[in-house]
Formats: structure tokens, sequence, C-alpha cells
């Protein structure tokens, strides 16, 4: 994972007041739990304003007429998700508003998290749990199992302690 640019990415949307929360396997190694990992995942509020701060903070770390691409109105759709790729590297940007019924931006637990010198809001590891621990994604079972080993136990259905 190129964590300078992840870095970058979040000094960014605090910078432009996007409305965010990590989620995935960089809140997994934010919450001290080591993952490799190729993408950011961030969920985010889809209202049109705050698809343009994103937009304005994704611009502000790459240079790429691309991110003009990225619209409310495919953030709210029927497949609310966007993978946005950068020009240079393998590292991408999943952006989504909803997963499934399951989970809207409004349902994500978050908490602050200070890494490398930028403050971030992450999913809290419940949250992470909730949303991993009962998908089909081996993966993501593993997470949910390290997840509740370090900060469970959880309730299997709620996620609740």
């Amino acid at each position: 994972m190129e964590f300078d640019t992840v870095l970058e990415i979040l000094r960014a949307l605090e910078a432009k007041g996007v409305e965010y929360a990590v989620v995935g396997g960089v809140a997994i190694n934010f919450h001290g739990l080591a993952r490799a990992t190729v993408d950011l995942d961030l969920f985010v509020a889809g209202g049109a304003e705050n698809v343009d701060r994103l937009k304005a903070a994704l611009k502000s770390v790459f240079d790429d007429p691309e991110i003009d691409g990225i619209t409310a109105e495919d953030l709210s759709g029927v497949y609310p998700a966007i993978q946005y790729v950068p020009p240079q590297g393998e590292f991408h940007v999943d952006i989504l508003t909803r997963l499934g019924d399951a989970f809207g931006y409004a349902d994500i637990e978050t908490e602050t998290v200070e890494i490398g010198g930028v403050t971030a809001r992450v999913a809290t590891p419940r949250m992470l749990y909730r949303m991993k621990h009962d998908t089909i994604r081996l993966r993501d079972r593993a997470d949910a199992e390290r997840l509740q080993q370090r900060f469970g136990p959880f309730d299997e259905d709620t996620g609740d302690v």
C-alpha cells in the first residue's frame, strides 16, 4: 500500500471538510492489526456538496481530470460505489455511500484516529466487525475474527460488546 498517498488523501479530505469514514483494510491497520491492502475504502455522505468536496480533495492530491467523472448521481444510484484509480501506481480508492441494504454512510460508527500526523475518521472496531463477520469473503471473515480477538467479544448479530 502507498501509505504516504493514503495520508495525503486523508489530510486533503479533512482540509476540504469531506464527510467520510475509512473502512476496510486501511481501517484495520489504523486499529493496530497489520493487514496488506492495495486500496483505500471510503464511505462518504452522498450529497452533491459533499461529493464536490471529495472531488476537490482528490484533485488536490492527484492531477487527474478523470476525478470530474465522479458524481453524486452515481454514488446514489443502484450500485453506489466508484473505484478511482490514480494515473500512477497500483493503488486505488473505493468510494461508496452504502453497502447494499446493510449499511449506509449514516450507519457507520466512527472514531477519530491520529496516524502519521494526520487525523482521520475511521470506522470503529465494532463497526468493522459488524461489516465483516457475516460476509462470504474469507478475508473479511478473517478480519472479523482478528477484531473479535483484539477488541471483542462482540455479539455475532449486532456487533455489540
